[in-house]
């Protein structure tokens, strides 16, 4: 009988820290505050999830962590404890762009048996929007990029995406609300139908639901090749921010050794 694949996701790139588990067709999640909160709690509800499933980080098949773009901290933390977890209890992880999961999860609530565009349109702040383009290919259950992740203002952003005449379009996230005022919604009408917006965020739920045929693309990576995807230049970390990521990734993988030494033997 073929053994089930098993994934731990994470993702904090937002303001909320979402922890996601499976073991096969089974899963638990953890949904709350992240932000600040995220580098104290990841770790806890790590193993308190993997403690509901009955199961060892030496039990996964790989780690799948949301890599941004997104709040700077929020990604240097999912990505060190990525590190960490993983070394400790040799895994792969797999790197997800942040916004490729708000694709998925916006593509929840749409025809399931039909391709789409999904445009994920979130705020990044600073008065500006990230934007990443997707293909849905019904037929193979699989995503593709459209064109490169961007960053910008909301004008700018939204004048490009709808010069791009993408049939079956779809924004999906929070920067087109955020933004009302100067994302211009009407450019995208076709024939005074309004285009369809998405409330959409990145979670591990569809991390997770991504997981299989990535792992199944071999786009599991080892876990030094993890690191943040920014988009946006890179701002300097503060003092507090280095010494909070090195601990972060120091417990992780304190935790993850000591896990797998006081696994019992099967």
């Amino acid at each position: 009988m073929t053994q089930a694949l098993k994934f731990l996701a994470f993702d904090t790139s937002t303001d909320m820290m979402s922890i996601a588990l499976s073991n096969g067709p089974q899963t638990w999640h953890h949904h709350g505050v992240g932000g600040a909160n995220a580098s104290a709690q990841l770790i806890p509800t790590v193993h308190a999830l993997l403690a509901q499933a009955q199961l060892q980080l030496s039990d996964l098949t790989a780690l799948v962590v949301g890599q941004g773009p997104g709040s700077f901290t929020g990604l240097r933390t999912a990505c060190a404890v990525a590190q960490g977890l993983a070394l400790g209890a040799n895994l792969k992880v797999i790197p997800v762009d942040s916004l490729k999961a708000v694709a998925e999860d916006a593509r929840q609530s749409l025809a399931p048996a039909q391709d789409w565009h999904i445009a994920s349109v979130m705020d990044a702040r600073m008065g500006e929007i990230y934007v990443g383009v997707y293909a849905w290919h019904a037929a193979t259950s699989q995503w593709t990029s459209v064109q490169p992740l961007q960053v910008g203002p909301p004008e700018a952003m939204a004048a490009q995406l709808s010069r791009m005449k993408l049939p079956k379009l779809v924004l999906a996230g929070n920067g087109f609300d955020v933004y009302k005022d100067r994302f211009p919604l009407h450019e995208f009408a076709v024939g005074g139908v309004p285009v369809s917006c998405v409330a959409a965020v990145p979670n591990a739920l569809a991390l997770l639901r991504m997981a299989s045929a990535l792992w199944a693309n071999q786009e599991a990576v080892a876990p030094e090749w993890v690191q943040p995807l920014y988009i946006r230049d890179k701002v300097a970390q503060t003092t507090a921010e280095r010494d909070a990521i090195k601990l972060a990734k120091a417990e992780a993988l304190a935790n993850s050794s000591a896990a797998t030494t006081s696994a019992p033997p099967t």
